[in-house]
């Protein structure tokens, strides 16, 4: 039974009230980043130091802010612990490079954009940051600084398209973000998309404004408000420049804008209207021709991507950055492709966001794109991609149960994927260990219960496939409808699951619930329309604006959340993307409505998630929001009764941002996770406290959230940072388990000592990574988890006791040194009754939970050494046997235990017989090494004596003790010769050498390498070089016994002679 050691007083128990966790408890766990970044995510916005473009800084649109200072070998997270991941803009100080500015929220406007939370300012290169405001303008597009006084800075508010505001406009500085001023504001729909300085002129200013509206279901481009502005005072006035000066009539759109470095009176505009174009005016911006209305050529979407920039050295240079990257030597009127996408080996990404073209050499280009950051040092002839920046957004989250398992998920923009949760080899998770398992933007992936090697995957408006991960032999699995007439509305990341009592059903969401009872390849309809079926939400095929944009990403009235219960047959759960939720208890047939059952939640709201009780029926979790109608608050429920009635369990004082995921752990339902767009938050208490993760953890959004079963990891789906895993949560679900716990944890006078049931430890065979052992700097290794078996402990070590001088003085040794000792941890390991291993560490000086890492390996016996050296710690020895072991943690009075299994390598057939064979063996080469160290002692400690008599003679008196002299150096003499028969002969050559002799100890350490490297047992071969190491040693110690009775006898009989004798009682040796 557990024991649990508290002492402290408690009055009463605290079981089952609300506490918050106390990350303190557990600084030590800390989520792995197992990857990739092999494809990384979308690059927003790069910008490098001038002088020095070996220090570059490149945002994400919600992985933060990376940085180099390598040239782009290597790269580091710099923007990790702030309100927001999302990078729309950054701008180096390229007077004092140390000061850097950020605004967040990134600036396209795309249906899976991530907001900000105003402008930051860094003073030392990236360290530390500072909020300087503009917190309400939500999306910064650009960051532009005046270089002759950079107090004055300019921020580009383009906002958020989900709402209209007051808050966007062009922000000015003049006490370096002291304070703010809006300067060119138009309407709450419309925002800067581009601000261009001149760069001989910094007060000349133009801006691009662009009214636009995202809603669920529809997004416009273009309106009224649209425009371009030119300052030439600092933004204190500002003119309109209209179709009177040659740009197009009627409404306009997005606009991107360059000024040529080398001659700013040509400017550029790609300009988004009736007829998009690309514009260029010879007079500063004040007037415009029309040079290419090409979409092919200066760009085809531009309210995702409508930068343009223009080479430093030639102001005909003109670089057009949209779906693929243009280049134009002749002033826009013809482009061609810079580098290529498809059809390529070693194609670049498409989809480009951000390019950074170096002021003084125009060769050095830098390309931000929804793949991740390219390098360019040759003008865009090559490209070298950046594989160590992972910063992917992934949707879902799913796990198999493999040996090591592996985690799947789909990335925006980047497919699916199947990835290692750590690996037994060297080294971390190497990109290589990552498969793309289908093309498209990824989103949920179902791998197959039965045979991992197969699963479901999606991307866009329902286009599922049966994959098959190992050979690529996919094939379309998409539902369809029996009537051709019913048109199917698969929402962008369309609901899939796979139901818990049958492998071979899966569960596809349109408006319908699809059900496939042969893994997808035929389908039926068991629902009505789930949806609220509402028509003037449902015109997808017209979104765009001035430029139509019809990928699906604005499909409504779909259904995003299908969710089986694992505690009732045939009981579904729906959610819809416009608020409906139903459920049915017999597979189908009916349905019931309980929406308007959830109070508090706006009517419309998105449902991103149902987690039905894996124990309780008729109970579930749900998570909502409603951030795309402009509303950020968390929307997080609890049902207990089928949805008659819904408690909210997280509110705005919780958390900082809008919920995206929720989890409660199956074995102890008071631990829960919830993911939002700020991070990773957990509660101990079902819901009561929230408490956000930091511990190694970044302000990211957290998409979704899964517990292996087997391994007790949690899974987390990063929409910004890849994936990441928590190792072992057990410690999380002690302290849910038990409020005392954590109480008396917090106690200062109180002494905890728990230690945590350990996961299944296993002796995995391991190996060096595939492609090369040496990868250098710029490989990307994941975190991999440690070697090792970690037993975990909770600890509230005893207070330090304070003495005066006088007590100090007065303590009895004798009672002292039986004491309880409160400065050390022992663990001691039991195989049944025998005493195993003992582990010994310094305790610690705080509350917390620690560890002890077992290498799974009893206690170990002394080396032959030359050196005589007092040892402080037990060596290690034979690795264990599979089996269960008991763990005994002991401080002071304290002790508590456990048990851990231990297995062996799952993927490997090894007979228990096998094991026993080789676990005996080590044994055997264990007895026969101590009893060599032993020898090999007495030898060396008799040298020592020796030695110690010769020195002293020739100190006294050389000549008249020359006669002992010659018989110390005599003795010393054989003493080495034997010495060599156990180790070998002392070589005091340069270089590499070797003794041609074979030694005691080379027979033993060959017998062990062959017995250690037999897993199935012992053959011919261990069984004769064993017999050969026993042989040797055994005629080595005849002639040590041999020597000590004779040889060391006699001189033992002539030194005592003299006045000083050093000598020890001489033992024999013999192998039992």
């Amino acid at each position: 039974m557990k024991n649990i050691l508290l002492l402290c007083l408690l009055g009463i128990s605290l079981i089952g009230k609300a506490q918050q966790l106390n990350l303190d408890l557990v600084k030590d766990m800390k989520p792995r980043n197992v990857g990739p970044a092999g494809m990384s995510g979308r690059i927003t916005a790069i910008d490098a130091v001038t002088d020095n473009p070996d220090i570059i800084y490149a945002g994400s649109a919600s992985g933060g802010l990376w940085k180099s200072t390598s040239g782009g070998v290597t790269w580091n997270p710099v923007f990790e612990d702030e309100a927001t991941s999302s990078i729309g803009a950054v701008a180096i100080q390229q007077s004092n490079p140390s000061v850097v500015w950020v605004g967040t929220g990134e600036g396209n406007p795309r249906n899976s954009l991530n907001g900000g939370f105003g402008i930051y300012k860094s003073l030392d290169g990236g360290k530390t940051w500072k909020c300087m405001g503009l917190e309400n303008t939500r999306h910064i597009y650009r960051v532009r600084i005046n270089p002759s006084n950079p107090d004055i800075v300019y921020a580009a508010a383009i906002g958020s398209p989900w709402g209209e505001y007051e808050d966007r406009g062009v922000y000015r500085t003049k006490d370096g973000g002291k304070t703010w001023e809006k300067i060119l504001y138009v309407n709450e729909k419309t925002g800067p998309a581009e601000l261009v300085m001149d760069p001989t002129n910094p007060n000349k200013l133009i801006v691009a404004m662009w009214e636009h509206k995202r809603d669920p279901w529809f997004f416009t481009s273009g309106g009224k408000g649209s425009g371009m502005y030119i300052t030439y005072d600092g933004g204190d006035s500002w003119k309109e420049i209209t179709s009177e000066n040659g740009l197009p009539k009627g409404d306009l759109g997005r606009m991107g804008l360059a000024i040529a470095p080398s001659k700013p009176n040509i400017v550029y505009a790609y300009v988004e209207a009736k007829k998009n174009g690309l514009y260029r005016s010879e007079d500063g911006g004040e007037n415009w021709k029309l040079v290419n209305d090409d979409m092919n050529e200066i760009g085809n979407r531009p309210f995702y991507y409508a930068e343009i920039y223009v080479a430093p050295d030639n102001e005909n240079r003109v670089y057009s950055v949209f779906t693929y990257v243009n280049v134009s030597e002749d002033g826009g009127k013809s482009f061609e492709e810079l580098m290529p996408a498809y059809g390529a080996d070693n194609g670049v990404h498409p989809d480009h966001h951000a390019m950074y073209i170096h002021p003084k050499n125009p060769d050095f280009m830098i390309d931000g794109n929804d793949g991740g950051l390219y390098l360019s040092r040759d003008g865009g002839d090559t490209w070298r991609f950046a594989e160590n920046i992972p910063v992917g957004q992934f949707y879902h989250i799913a796990i198999d149960n493999e040996f090591p398992y592996n985690v799947y998920g789909g990335m925006q923009d980047n497919g699916s994927w199947r990835g290692p949760a750590y690996v037994w080899k060297a080294q971390g998770i190497r990109n290589s260990y990552w498969q793309e398992i289908s093309f498209g933007d990824g989103f949920d992936v179902v791998p197959d219960r039965d045979d991992s090697q197969y699963g479901w995957t999606m991307s866009q408006q329902g286009y599922v496939s049966r994959y098959d991960w190992v050979t690529g032999a996919n094939y379309l699995v998409r539902p369809t409808h029996p009537d051709p007439e019913v048109d199917l509305r698969f929402n962008w990341n369309s609901a899939i699951n796979i139901d818990p009592f049958d492998n071979s059903t899966i569960y596809f969401g349109s408006q319908y619930v699809h059900k496939s009872t042969d893994k997808g390849l035929t389908w039926g309809v068991i629902s009505p329309d789930l949806t609220t079926n509402d028509p003037e939400k449902q015109k997808q095929s017209e979104s765009g604006g001035l430029t139509m944009d019809a990928t699906g990403a604005e499909n409504h009235t779909t259904i995003l959340v299908i969710e089986p219960s694992p505690a009732q047959k045939n009981m579904i759960w729906t959610g819809s993307d416009d608020g409906k939720v139903f459920y049915t208890r017999n597979g189908g047939e009916d349905w019931t409505d309980v929406s308007k059952n959830i109070k508090g939640l706006p009517e419309g709201s998105w449902i991103a998630q149902i987690k039905a009780s894996a124990t309780n029926q008729g109970e579930a979790l749900l998570v909502a929001n409603n951030y795309r109608r402009f509303d950020f608050k968390p929307y997080v429920y609890r049902t207990t009764d089928y949805g008659k009635t819904w408690k909210s369990i997280v509110d705005s004082e919780d958390v900082g941002s809008y919920a995206l995921a929720i989890l409660e752990d199956k074995e102890e339902p008071n631990l829960m996770f919830l993911g939002t767009d700020d991070g990773l938050y957990v509660s101990i208490d079902a819901g009561t406290n929230w408490q956000k993760w930091t511990n190694g953890f970044p302000t990211v959004p957290v998409k979704d959230l899964i517990i292996h079963p087997r391994e007790d990891d949690l899974a987390i789906a990063t929409f910004g940072r890849s994936i990441w895993v928590l190792d072992d949560i057990k410690p999380l679900r002690a302290l849910a388990a038990n409020a005392d716990l954590g109480t008396n944890l917090s106690m200062k006078d109180g002494m905890v000592l728990e230690v945590i049931p350990p996961v299944v430890a296993y002796q995995n065979a391991s190996q060096q990574p595939t492609g090369g052992r040496f990868g250098a700097d710029a490989t990307y290794g994941g975190a991999n988890r440690d070697r090792g078996a970690f037993i975990k402990y909770m600890l509230n070590p005893k207070e330090a006791e304070k003495q005066t001088e006088d007590e100090t003085n007065e303590t009895d040794t004798e009672s002292d040194e039986n004491a309880p000792k409160w400065d050390s941890i022992a663990l001691t390991i039991y195989d049944g009754d025998r005493l195993i291993r003992t582990l010994k560490t310094k305790a610690p000086d705080s509350a917390g939970m620690y560890h002890f890492r077992w290498f799974l390996d009893e206690k170990g016996v002394d080396r032959p050494s030359r050196r005589v050296r007092d040892r402080n710690y037990e060596p290690g020895g034979a690795t264990v046997k599979p089996g269960t072991y008991k763990v005994v943690l002991n401080y002071g009075t304290l002790e508590d235990t456990e048990t851990i299994t231990v297995k062996s390598d799952p993927r490997l057939d090894i007979s228990t017989a096998a094991t026993n064979e080789i676990y005996e063996a080590e044994k055997e080469i264990e007895r026969m090494t101590q009893v060599a160290a032993d020898a090999v002692k007495q030898l060396v400690e008799s040298k020592t004596i020796a030695e110690d008599f010769l020195a002293d003679f020739k100190k006294k008196d050389k000549d008249a003790y020359e006669v002992q002299i010659d018989s110390s150096k005599a003795i010393v003499k054989k003493l080495d010769a034997h010495i060599a028969t156990f180790l070998g002969k002392e070589d005091d050559r340069q270089g590499i050498t070797r003794n041609a002799e074979v030694t005691v100890l080379n027979r033993i350490y060959l017998a062990s390498s062959y017995v250690n490297s037999r897993p199935n047992g012992l053959t011919a071969t261990e069984n004769q070089l064993l017999a050969h190491a026993e042989e040797e040693l055994k005629t080595a110690l005849e002639k040590v016994n041999s020597f000590f009775t004779e040889d060391w006898a006699a001189y033992e009989t002539q030194m005592k002679q003299v006045e000083l004798s050093p000598f020890k009682e001489i033992k024999s040796f013999q192998l039992e």
